[in-house]
């Protein structure tokens, strides 16, 4: 099939955000409950807790007809975790309060702050990627120097940060991996979030030389446990968000699940049909549980390794084997299982490569004597791991 012509096709997107992604639900959710909204809400706070955590299967109604919305529709559950959770963030964003994710990579703390800011505002495109080289202009403004140079400091000539522009939207603020920019690069907030207003002093004696944040205005912060002391966070600025910490997930079924949905639409967007065995995506889940938690579902000691196991990683392997499944023919999925744990576990501390070897040698092997075929075959599979 030749490619198709990029001069009359809109560009494919690899990803959607979830504002477009759940476009339906989102429009859907807003002529459902006609509730009090929060000053700027898109959706109610009751709304938004289904949003993310769905209807428990139940076919919500549309209270009257809608000329492009269905009049029922069961919402999906997008986030795993505790309800609580999720309820309290909601309640922490309506009151305009700071929210801080917390947690070990890989438990979707990104995900759940995009979901929460496009049930909150309808957008989660007003982000701020924290790393050692952003600026103190990420966080407030910067300029169009043609236009600096031509004009001097004026409005036209000022270019928003994401979190002026949600000041002016009264809309939420995401900034990834707060903890990854420098202490005075974080300290930008802090006057942020307790005047909500940004001075803009190049632009003294105009009506532009400060902004006040709209209604609704807020920001959602997101830090790994793995950074702490990276940059860490002044006691000003801590004092000025509500601390949640995202726990990986408890329920194995749960987590399966996850990787599986997860996988199959990955896997689904490079063009194949996900074919990898439930038992196989099984064995895939208990190895990452096991060294996550430092003890076998049986209760067996297990040596955990330095390297975050996490569901993130337990979806990307699950990726790479249906990938192969699809386009490498003769590919058996589990004989792939060990070199991509490998893969894994060799990034951060070489000796985690002893420890893998240690499972096997522990888990591994006292399954697959217990006489379980699948654990058998795993087993057999040792030598891949050198």
């Amino acid at each position: 099939m030749p490619p198709t012509d990029t001069a009359t096709a809109p560009p494919a997107r690899q990803t959607l955000p979830a504002e477009e992604r759940h476009a339906t639900e989102l429009a859907f959710l807003a002529a459902h409950d006609t509730g009090p909204r929060p000053p700027g809400w898109w959706l109610t706070p009751r709304s938004a807790i289904t949003f993310v955590c769905g209807s428990g299967g139940e076919a919500l109604k549309l209270p009257e007809r809608h000329a492009t919305l269905p009049d029922r529709l069961v919402i999906a559950p997008k986030f795993v975790g505790e309800r609580a959770l999720v309820e309290r963030c909601v309640v922490t964003l309506a009151g305009e309060r700071g929210l801080l994710l917390v947690g070990e990579p890989g438990t979707a703390k990104s995900m759940l702050s995009e979901l929460l800011s496009a049930a909150v505002c309808g957008t989660s495109a007003l982000t701020v990627q924290g790393t050692a080289g952003t600026t103190e202009d990420a966080m407030r403004y910067g300029w169009n120097y043609a236009l600096l140079l031509a004009q001097g400091p004026t409005p036209k000539a000022l270019v928003d940060s994401p979190v002026l522009a949600a000041m002016r939207a009264g809309r939420v603020a995401r900034v990834e991996e707060i903890t990854r920019c420098l202490p005075e690069v974080q300290d930008a907030l802090v006057s942020i979030l307790s005047d909500r207003r940004m001075s803009v002093p190049e632009l003294a004696g105009t009506d532009d030389a400060q902004v006040s944040a709209a209604p609704g205005f807020t920001v959602i912060a997101t830090a790994n446990l793995r950074d702490r002391g990276v940059s860490e966070m002044s006691a000003a600025l801590k004092r000025r968000f509500n601390f949640e910490t995202v726990h990986p997930i408890a329920d194995v079924d749960a987590e399966t699940e996850l990787v599986r949905r997860q996988a199959v639409a990955a896997v689904e967007r490079a063009g194949a049909v996900f074919g990898v065995d439930d038992a196989v995506l099984d064995v895939l889940v208990t190895v990452f549980r096991d060294l996550r938690a430092g003890r076998s579902a049986e209760g067996w000691d297990v040596e955990r390794p330095g390297t975050v196991m996490s569901t993130a990683e337990a979806v990307q392997v699950a990726v790479s084997l249906g990938v192969a499944a699809a386009y490498l023919p003769g590919a058996d999925s589990l004989d792939l299982v060990p070199g991509h744990l490998l893969g894994v576990v060799r990034k951060d501390d070489p000796a985690d490569h002893a420890r893998l070897l240690g499972y096997w040698d522990g888990p591994v092997r006292r399954r697959a004597e217990d006489g379980s075929a699948l654990w058998r075959r795993l087993w057999d599979l040792r030598e891949n791991l050198r």
